[in-house]
């Protein structure tokens, strides 16, 4: 359980151009935890290769093979997302506060939870799971002081989380859609850094 909430948990993470890191280049994250260890988010801009949402739910058991729903186009149309380069096997679902588990949503804010169980994945397939959902594969993660050192270095800006930019279906549109709540047009932004 988290106790201490850094000033980053629940924003979102917008890369700057410049940025060294190919796997993040024009990258939109949610900071799902923040503390002085460390910080963890989910990638919402990129869909994971070669999966299915209703392969996932075989591969992992959550519904056996030839069950109905497998082919009902609500769970057919929920799509995976590559959340981060760490743990590329393990799951993660952000979605709206309508569905929560003592034992494993972590509230990101008042809008946004996380839930990591395969409870969230036979409720979401079953069609009683929350009304909004992003499903991802995978994590960025950083160690101590590592992503503050990346802000600091002009690697990410950061701006408020909101639900469009994590349960959105514009995939190609979201790193606009985060420079443009910041009040930024992408022309403008330079790869270097400057520090007065």
């Amino acid at each position: 359980m988290v106790t201490e909430r850094g000033p980053l948990h629940g924003r979102m993470l917008v890369a700057m151009p410049g940025m060294p890191d190919p796997r993040f280049a024009r990258s939109v994250i949610l900071i799902c935890a923040h503390s002085p260890d460390g910080a963890m988010g989910l990638r919402v801009d990129q869909l994971a290769s070669d999966i299915s949402f209703p392969d996932l739910l075989q591969q992992l058991d959550v519904l056996p093979a030839g069950h109905e729903r497998l082919t009902d186009p609500a769970v057919r149309g929920i799509k995976v997302h590559s959340g981060g380069p760490v743990e590329t096997g393990r799951g993660f679902v952000l979605h709206s506060p309508d569905y929560y588990n003592d034992n494993s949503t972590l509230r990101i804010d008042a809008g946004i939870s996380l839930t990591a169980t395969l409870d969230i994945l036979k409720a979401i397939a079953l069609g009683t799971g929350p009304g909004a959902t992003f499903m991802a594969l995978g994590y960025a993660g950083w160690g101590a002081g590592q992503l503050e050192n990346e802000i600091h270095a002009n690697g990410w800006l950061h701006c408020d989380a909101d639900s469009e930019l994590i349960f959105g279906n514009a995939l190609d549109n979201k790193y606009d859609m985060a420079l443009a709540k910041i009040g930024i047009d992408p022309g403008f932004l330079s790869s270097d850094a400057g520090h007065a």
